[in-house]
């Protein structure tokens, strides 16, 4: 299993606008390209909040395979819908993640 992980910065200016695009709009697309089984938006806790609030959105998909499929048939479009709504007010940069073993 592979976790997708991107991490934002975002802008307080836009914070509410932002928060509002990926609950209702942009996480759902990304799982309707049927690459994903499930994602989970987190906030990253800090102290420093000073140049904006930290989200995490993890994306879970049975292969990297799947994953480099998004990568190649939707995640340009899908990424710049943010560009164009927030412009340089939000930051990402992007892990992949192998799970190895999950304990409960």
């Amino acid at each position: 299993m592979i976790i997708y992980n991107v991490t934002i910065l975002v802008d307080h200016s836009i914070h509410d606008s932002w928060l509002k695009w990926m609950q209702t709009k942009h996480i759902k697309e990304v799982l309707a390209t049927g690459k994903f089984t499930k994602a989970r938006l987190v906030k990253v806790l800090v102290d420093d909040t000073t140049d904006g609030i930290t989200y995490s959105v993890q994306y879970t998909t049975p292969s990297r395979q799947l994953l480099h499929e998004y990568y190649k048939e939707h995640a340009s479009a899908l990424r710049q819908e943010g560009i164009n709504l927030f412009a340089d007010k939000m930051f990402a940069f992007r892990t992949e993640l192998e799970v190895l073993e999950e304990f409960n």
